[in-house]
């Protein structure tokens, strides 16, 4: 009874596959108008937190309109990436404020 116990459990672990990764966190600053860093490269599956230092409202738009995190004063917007590419993006508040987000499987 205990063997079969065993050979179960290992079958199920087989048809459970590897356990997933976990994402993590990465951070961009919204400060004096600007994305610092500039550009970053995170991975499928990884939050992208963008923390807003300044006094006015800012976002992180994609220029493909894939994605739009609106960011209120001292708040902070998060977006988990999911799609791998090179994504130029900028505030639509403030246009001259531009970032690139590299995401990698």
């Amino acid at each position: 009874m205990r063997r079969l116990a065993i050979l179960v459990a290992v079958a199920l672990a087989v048809l459970a596959g590897p356990a997933s990764k976990a994402g993590t966190t990465q951070s961009v600053l919204m400060k004096g108008v600007a994305f610092e860093p500039r550009q970053i490269t995170v991975h499928v599956g990884d939050t992208l937190d963008w923390a807003n230092q300044d006094i006015v409202a800012h976002t992180a738009t994609a220029r493909d309109k894939s994605w739009d995190v609106n960011v209120l004063p001292g708040k902070d917007g998060h977006m988990v990436m999911k799609a791998v590419g090179r994504f130029d993006y900028i505030c639509r508040y403030h246009p001259n404020m531009t970032g690139e987000v590299i995401v990698e499987p």
